[in-house]
């Protein structure tokens, strides 16, 4: 659960006492003008979203009303059901960002092991894992994802982390691949995982990173702060925390991560620039209203994604990505 305000709470990564750090506008057109405010761990420097910065009327402190549920998030604006525009066009990209996910995993287990997609999406990561020869499955909450994972004929469930019912100690390994932001108590949905696993049992698990080059290049408008989606902004120090604290030791970390981080850069230096934040990433998503000043600017900065690549590869080099992969065991 959040904190209800800003002095009344504990971070959800590690535990340490939180603080009103500044307010960000949310990326999703339907709750255009909304900000949010943010409270950020003294320990960790991990953030949680809190209330409606406009309820306060301090603009980034005081104890206005929450955000909007998380299961009321996930089947609307640019997550509602359909294709995006240009969707087929981007599948052989998807396939090389499968690719580079199968590759941590395999480092980890092998096929034929049993393996778990948690919060799965479409059922992309569980097809392509089962094409690689692992006996893979999935779960996620949505209607949308189900309705794509049965096109492509992914096993996934339509289950929460609360309602899924896998017996302890059933699975070679599991992976959250941008989940944990979404969920309102990160560390009580990893312990619970970790439960499924067995002895020696793996976990991949990728968040956006509040440390990164990235996320100072964006300020209040980087592209992964997707308010009030994200609940938690995790920093690669509170993820650790985390996921030490939920029974796993920490094998390696990766920040050069060709999923989100690259088109991430890009989108967070052009929404510097436009009236709408994420306009390209709602305009495909068939979610943006049209503004003609927007598509000028974003049309006008397409020279800027090599650039863009070229230093979020620098960013990765330093540690510093624009999201962050822990892999993961449990003892």
């Amino acid at each position: 659960m959040f904190p209800g305000a800003w002095n009344d709470g504990s971070c959800p990564a590690c535990g340490g006492r939180l603080a009103s750090w500044r307010s960000v506008p949310s990326s999703e057109p339907g709750l255009a003008g909304r900000r949010y405010r943010l409270l950020r761990c003294g320990d960790c420097g991990s953030a949680t979203t809190a209330g409606d910065a406009a309820a306060d009327g301090r603009d980034g402190a005081g104890g206005g009303p929450g955000p909007p549920r998380a299961e009321d998030l996930h089947d609307s604006g640019a997550y509602r059901v359909g294709d995006p525009f240009l969707y087929r066009a981007a599948v052989p990209i998807l396939r090389v960002f499968d690719a580079q996910r199968l590759a941590l995993l395999r480092t980890l287990v092998a096929p034929p092991a049993r393996i778990l997609d948690v919060g799965a999406g479409q059922g992309r990561f569980v097809a392509a894992a089962q094409a690689a020869g692992y006996d893979a499955t999935g779960i996620e909450p949505s209607r949308r994802g189900i309705e794509r994972a049965h096109k492509v004929r992914a096993l996934v469930a339509q289950r929460t982390i609360e309602a899924a019912e896998i017996p302890a100690g059933s699975l070679d390994g599991a992976t959250l691949w941008h989940v944990l932001e979404h969920l309102d108590d990160p560390g009580a949905a990893l312990r619970r995982i970790v439960t499924w696993l067995r002895p020696g049992g793996a976990m991949v698990v990728g968040v956006p990173n509040l440390a990164g080059i990235q996320a100072r290049v964006g300020g209040d408008r980087w592209y992964h702060l997707d308010v009030p989606r994200h609940r938690t902004h995790f920093t690669p120090a509170g993820l650790d925390r985390l996921v030490r604290s939920s029974g796993l030791v920490p094998v390696s970390v990766h920040h050069r991560l060709l999923e989100h981080n690259p088109y991430g850069m890009w989108q967070s230096v052009v929404n510097r620039l436009t009236r709408h934040p994420s306009y390209l990433y709602n305009l495909l998503k068939r979610n943006a209203p049209l503004s003609a000043r927007d598509l000028l600017v974003t049309a006008l900065a397409l020279p800027l994604v090599v650039p863009a690549g070229a230093a979020e590869l620098l960013a990765g080099t330093l540690g510093r990505g624009g999201t962050v992969a822990v892999l993961a065991r449990r003892p």
